[in-house]
This record gives structure tokens, C-alpha cells and sequence, in this order.
């Protein structure tokens, strides 16, 4: 009969840990690790743990807990104002004269590392995973002998190369130079940050004074660079993309406004603001009276900014904008006193102060892809979320009637008022449209940053420099120059500073909007040319 894998795993572990059973910790273990210097305490804490005493375990998160009093040669656990004889386990009276154990930082993370070398050896796959990260940070000799007891007993193969791993790691520091060879022999594999770190730390002068480990470990060095830099190269683009996606849903808005009627709309960061604030409400409303539902408050919010910044936008059009068309001064001017209105607006209602935006649990946490690569699920879904926009605003410009007459007004204003169509109309309706895709990339911004009254103004300037370079009321060169400076931006800032990045994005659009003046994709039209 073959037994399942998770009873043979438990029978290896009893096994492995069969002499410790046989003994319960005892007094003078006890005292050692409670009483004396940290030096004497943490060296009894590793021979504790590396034992995989059952009792440890208790005594431990009663250390880190503060549940542990001592006198001059006892040590009691107090819990629920009861105190019982941490070696025995027999219910005790407190002594008056007993005190409470004062653990530093060193001593907290000593005690943080004991227990988690201990669940190297627990039956849930989770937990062992959770423990070697713990100890790559803190991994040394003394924890060796519970880390060769695990590694002989794990089944899964993914931990037990980690813990191959977190082993040289341990040996790479031996007093035994053939054991230092063969660790970083073995660490040539490694692809942790930490491992990186520890090496360089040998790789000191002084610390390694053998030639031939000194040579292996630079080799080891080498190796974990190269894969690290490929991992902070994808993380360079993917931040880049990200970046580049909210841009594309900031200037979609902005395309369709300025490329329809030239208009300069200094206000539509505000816009993208509202639509960030209304998130924020709705949010609210799901945590007083939908609690059990909060984590799909996201999907009443996206309507619920679409809505509230389009209607604020269809207002500013019909009550300011309709009567400086053909102004562009005069536009420019009026919009940035609105943006100023609005934002003193939303700091009478809401105050000055950044509100807080939650992130549902779907939304929470990564896929760690490398081990210096972890892609958030809110950057990924702000990159989804901006394709899906962006393919619902080219079916209703390419295939609905509405969007017939914005291509129509675009093209030839004049002509489409002789055809019938209501160009006032269909300037309010537009600009409604674009006003609701920037409440669009507010409620997305609401997700990876702070929603205050000046949300909009970082990124106004870019979303313009995106229209314009992309190509006046293009979509296509609109994608194209978001996630092209999104991209650029990331890769000049680990280059050259984020300051002197935004100098040389501005001067590279400035030259190429000399060379090119349509930008990357020009308006489609007829010319007749004498």
C-alpha cells in the first residue's frame, strides 16, 4: 500500500525529530534563554530551535509576546493573569519579586527566526514556504542542523531548491574551507537579492581571505547579477506600461476634447480629480451600508465617475466654453480659473488633506514573476482597464452615429452644419465624453495613489505632451505616445534622476514636434494644391 504523500512527510518528520521528542525543555534551558546577556540568550535560543523541541514553539511566542517574568533562577509563563512554570508547565504562584524579560531588536529577531526555522518542518506547504523567506535574512550556522532536517524530509520540489539554497547560504560563511567552496559553488544558482547581498559582504576585504572561494564566489556574484538585472529591466518596462496606461486613459479624454474642437482644456486634470472623489464616495456608501459587498464597490464606482466628472464637463461647456470657441487665449484662461474653482471646491466640501481610496482584496497583493519582480494586480488591472476604455471609445467614434458626427464636425465643421448635424449638439455631447473618460482615469489613479484636491495637476502637462505628440484627435498615435513616454520616462529616471528625465522627455518631444508638426499620425484629409 502506498502511503499519501502528506502521512509519509509526517512519518519522515517524527522520524527526523524522534531523539528531541524523547525530552522536554528543562530548567537550565530555560533560564538561558531568559536570563543573561543577548549573546548567552541567542545562543541558547539557535541550540533550542535547531533541537525542534515540540515545547519551543509555546516558550517562544511567550518571549516575543512579553508573557515571560524571571527571578534570580526560575522562569514563568503569565497568561490570563495566570502563571505556570515555563519548563515544567506546572500551574505556579508568581513570585512578587519576579520581573518581566526586556527583549531588544536583536533579541525579537532572534526569537523571530527560531520560530520560523521551526515551521521548515510543518506539514502545511504554505507555512515552509513562509519560513524560508523568513530565514534567508537571518540564516546562519547555528540553524544549519534544522535546515539539513528539513531539506532531507521536504517533498516539494520547488522548497527543497530553496532550501539547497538558504543552506549554502548558511555554509558559505564554515570555518571548513571545502564547505565554503561548495556553498558557493551552489549559490552560482541563486537568484535572491539577499543571496547578492551576502556575497558582497564576503566578497570584502578581510572576510574572504581564501583565493580560490574568493574567485567562486565572485563567479556566483556575476551570475546573480545577471539575472536580477533581467528582472529590474522587465519591472523597468512594466512600470513604464503601467505608467503609460494611465496617461492613455488621462489624454483619451483629451484627445476627443482638444482634437474636436481645439480646445485647451486646463481644467481636465479637475475633471479626473471628480471622477477620483466620486470613487472615493462610493466607496464610503459600500463600507456604512453594503459592508459584506465592499469588494465590488469598484465596479458601481467606474460608472459613478464616468458620470459625475461627464456631467460636470457637459455644464462647463454649455455655461463657459460654447462662447470662446475659435479663442483659443481666451479658452485657456477661462479653463484654468474652472481648474482653480473646482479644486478650492473639493477642499471646502472634503478638506485639504489626501482622502483614503482601499483597494478591494481582489485588488491587493502580486504575482511575483522573479524574485525581484512582483507585478501588483491593481497595476494590472489599471492596464487592462485602460484597453478595455480605449476599445469602447474606438467602436463609438468608428461605429456608432454619434461618433460619425464627432468625425464629421472634426473634419469639416462648416459642411456638417450644411448636412443637418447639430455641431452644438454634438460639441457638448463630446466633450461630456471626454470629461467622462478622464472621471474614468481618476477612479483608476484611485487605486495606486493618494486622491486630493491636486491630484489632476500632475498630470495635465503630460497628457497634453501625449495629444501632441501622438497626433491631433488620433487615437492610434494617442496609444502610441502614451505607452511610448510611459516606457521612456521609467527608463530615463534609473538612468538620470526623475527631475532631469522629465528635462529630456520635454526637449526629445519638443525636437521631434519640430521635425514632425502633425506629430506620429496626421489628420486624414483632402488638399488641393495649385
Amino acid at each position: 500500500m502506498t502511503l499519501p504523500p502528506s502521512v509519509r512527510r509526517l512519518l519522515w518528520v517524527g522520524l527526523a525529530l524522534l531523539p528531541s521528542w524523547a525530552q522536554a525543555l528543562t530548567a537550565d534551558q530555560v533560564r538561558a534563554m531568559a536570563i543573561g546577556d543577548n549573546d548567552d540568550r541567542a545562543a541558547a535560543i539557535a541550540q533550542v530551535a535547531a533541537s525542534g523541541d515540540p515545547q519551543a514553539p509555546a516558550f517562544f511566542q511567550a518571549l516575543l509576546d512579553g508573557a515571560v517574568r524571571v527571578t534570580e533562577d526560575k522562569v514563568f509563563v503569565v497568561r490570563n493573569e495566570k502563571a505556570s512554570d515555563a519548563a515544567s508547565g506546572a500551574d505556579v504562584a508568581l513570585p512578587e519579586a519576579a520581573e518581566d524579560v526586556i527583549n531588544s531588536n536583536r533579541m525579537r529577531r532572534a526569537i523571530e527566526g527560531a520560530i520560523a526555522s521551526l515551521k521548515l518542518l510543518s506539514p502545511n506547504v504554505a507555512e515552509r514556504a513562509v519560513a524560508i523567506r523568513e530565514l534567508k535574512d537571518q540564516a546562519d550556522e547555528s540553524k544549519l542542523p534544522l535546515v539539513d532536517k528539513a531539506f532531507g524530509v521536504e517533498t516539494d520540489p520547488k522548497l527543497k531548491s530553496e532550501l539547497g539554497q538558504l543552506r549554502a547560504a548558511v555554509l558559505v560563511s564554515s570555518t571548513d574551507k571545502v564547505k565554503r567552496l561548495e556553498a558557493a559553488r551552489a549559490l552560482t544558482d541563486s537568484s535572491q537579492p539577499a543571496t547578492k547581498t551576502l556575497l558582497v559582504e564576503r566578497l570584502k576585504p578581510g572576510v574572504e581571505t581564501d583565493d580560490e572561494v574568493r574567485a567562486q564566489l565572485q563567479l556566483a556574484l556575476s551570475a546573480i547579477e545577471s539575472r536580477l538585472a533581467w528582472g529590474e529591466r522587465l519591472g523597468v518596462v512594466f512600470t513604464g506600461v503601467s505608467l503609460g496606461s494611465i496617461l492613455l486613459l488621462v489624454a483619451l479624454g483629451l484627445a476627443i476634447t482638444y482634437g474636436l474642437m481645439g480646445v485647451i482644456n486646463m481644467a481636465h486634470g479637475e475633471l479626473m480629480m471628480i471622477g477620483a472623489y466620486a470613487t472615493y464616495l462610493v466607496q464610503n456608501l459600500f463600507k456604512a451600508y453594503l459592508p459584506g459587498l465592499f469588494d465590488a464597490y469598484v465596479l458601481v464606482a467606474i460608472p459613478a465617475a464616468f458620470l459625475t466628472a461627464a456631467g460636470v464637463g457637459a455644464i462647463l461647456e454649455r455655461s463657459v466654453i460654447r462662447w470662446l470657441y475659435g479663442r483659443p487665449l481666451e479658452t485657456l484662461l477661462a479653463t484654468w480659473g474652472i481648474s482653480l474653482v473646482l479644486q478650492q471646491a473639493v477642499r471646502s466640501i472634503f478638506g485639504a488633506q489626501n482622502v483614503p481610496v482601499e483597494n478591494p482584496k481582489w485588488l491587493s497583493g502580486g504575482v511575483e514573476l522573479m524574485s525581484n519582480l512582483t507585478l501588483p494586480f491593481n497595476r494590472i488591472a489599471i492596464i487592462a482597464f485602460a484597453a478595455l476604455v480605449l476599445v469602447g471609445v474606438a467602436l463609438l467614434i468608428g461605429r456608432t452615429r454619434l461618433g460619425l458626427f464627432v468625425r464629421g464636425v472634426t473634419q469639416n465643421r462648416p459642411m456638417a452644419a450644411c448636412m443637418g448635424v447639430n455641431t452644438a449638439r454634438v460639441d457638448t455631447y463630446a466633450f461630456a465624453l471626454g470629461s467622462g473618460i478622464a472621471g474614468l482615469a481618476g477612479c483608476a489613479l484611485s487605486q495606486v495613489g493618494n486622491v486630493g484636491p491636486d491630484l489632476g495637476q500632475g498630470y495635465i502637462v503630460d497628457s497634453f505632451m501625449v495629444v501632441v505628440l501622438g497626433g491631433v484627435g488620433q487615437l492610434a498615435g494617442t496609444v502610441y505616445a502614451a505607452l511610448g513616454l510611459g516606457v521612456l520616462n521609467k527608463l530615463l529616471e534609473g538612468w538620470q534622476g526623475a527631475v532631469l528625465a522629465k528635462i529630456m522627455v520635454l526637449v526629445f518631444i519638443v525636437i521631434f514636434i519640430q521635425k514632425r508638426p502633425q506629430g506620429i499620425f496626421a489628420m486624414k484629409g483632402r488638399s488641393a494644391e495649385a
